[in-house]
C-alpha cells in the first residue's frame, strides 16, 4: 500500500460550519501505523437488519440537487491524471453551509419508506457527501487518514465515528458501507461507488447518484476504475492491483481468479487480454494521498 499524499500548503478555510476534530502531529506515528494496518484489516459485510425495511411500491424521490449542484462546481473530471479530483481548497463558506444542509436533509429523510433504488441513491449521496465536508471542515489536510472526529487515539480515519443520526440511529462511515450497502445489495459495483477522498480509490463522480442514474454510474465507475494504472497495471512483467481487490476479495469473486475475471468484465480489450493470460503472481497498493488538483 503507498502511502505517497504531499499537503499543500495553503491555509486553512474559516467558517462558521461546524467542524469535526483532525489529528495533530503528534499522531503521526499512529496514522502511519493505522493506515498501514488498513490492508489486513477491512471491514467484513455484515448485515445490519434494522435496515433492511423498505417500500418497494412508494413513489417518493429524494432531492439531490444542492449535492450536484456541489459537484459540478467542484469536482475535476478532466484531470490529466485521469482521477477526478475535488478542488476543496476553494469550497466557499455558503457552499460548505449548503453541503452541511443538505446532510442535516439526508438525516431527516424516512429512508425505511424509500424503494430499493431510492435507497441505494440515498446511501452512496450520503456517504460521499459526509466524506467531502470532513476534509473540507479540516482542510489543509494531505489523507483523510489524518481526520479524527472521534479523538480517539488509535482511531484510524473517520470512518468509526458516529457522526450520523437517521430515524433515531446513530452511524458511522463504516456502518453505511459496510453494514447496509454492501450486504444489503452484495454488489461489487458499490466499491466504485463509494469515494474515500484519495487518489487511489475510485472516482467521486460529477453528479449525484439517482434512482434512474445509478446502474449507469456503477458501470462508468468500474470502467474508470479497472482500465486506471490505479485499477490495475502490468509494472515489470508482474500485475499491480489495487489493494481494495484484496482488503475485499470476497465481494470480487472469493479468490484472485474471481478478481481477474472480475477485472475482465469491465477492461479494454488490450487490458482484458492481459487478464485473461497471466498467471504469474499479483501485487496490490494504493494511494491514500488526497484527491485533489
Amino acid at each position: 500500500m503507498t502511502l505517497n499524499g504531499t499537503s499543500t500548503g495553503r491555509s486553512n478555510r474559516s467558517g462558521s460550519a461546524a467542524r469535526v476534530r483532525l489529528a495533530g502531529p503528534a499522531l503521526i506515528g499512529i496514522w502511519l501505523v493505522g493506515a498501514a494496518a488498513l490492508a489486513g484489516g477491512a471491514p467484513r459485510a455484515q448485515l445490519w437488519e434494522r435496515w433492511l425495511d423498505h417500500d418497494p411500491g412508494s413513489a417518493q424521490r429524494v432531492d439531490h440537487e444542492a449535492w450536484n449542484r456541489f459537484l459540478a462546481r467542484y469536482v475535476v473530471d478532466d484531470h490529466p491524471s485521469g482521477i477526478n479530483r475535488v478542488r476543496y481548497g476553494e469550497v466557499t463558506d455558503e457552499d460548505s453551509a449548503l453541503l452541511a444542509q443538505y446532510l442535516e436533509q439526508l438525516q431527516r429523510v424516512a429512508v425505511s419508506a424509500l424503494n430499493r433504488d431510492e435507497q441505494r441513491a440515498y446511501w452512496i449521496n450520503l456517504y460521499n457527501a459526509l466524506t467531502v465536508k470532513l476534509v473540507v471542515d479540516n482542510y489543509p489536510v494531505d489523507s483523510i487518514t489524518r481526520i479524527n472526529p472521534s479523538r480517539a487515539l488509535l482511531a484510524r480515519g473517520p470512518w468509526d465515528a458516529k457522526l450520523l443520526r437517521i430515524e433515531g440511529q446513530e452511524l458511522t462511515l463504516n456502518d453505511v458501507e459496510h453494514r447496509i450497502l454492501r450486504p444489503i445489495w452484495q454488489d461489487p459495483r458499490i466499491h466504485y461507488a463509494v469515494n474515500c477522498a484519495s487518489l487511489g480509490c475510485p472516482n467521486l463522480q460529477r453528479v449525484a447518484y439517482t434512482a434512474a442514474n445509478t446502474e449507469q454510474l456503477l458501470d462508468r465507475g468500474a470502467r474508470e476504475y479497472v482500465n486506471h494504472p490505479r485499477g490495475a497495471h502490468l509494472e515489470r512483467g508482474r500485475l499491480v492491483l489495487s489493494s481494495i481487490y484484496d482488503w475485499f476479495q470476497g465481494d470480487f469473486g472469493g479468490s484472485e481468479w474471481g478478481v481477474l475475471l472480475h477485472l475482465e468484465r469491465y477492461a479494454e480489450p488490450a487490458l482484458a487480454a492481459t487478464l485473461r493470460e497471466y498467471d504469474g503472481r499479483i501485487s496490490y497498493e494504493y494511494d491514500w494521498g488526497l484527491n485533489e488538483p
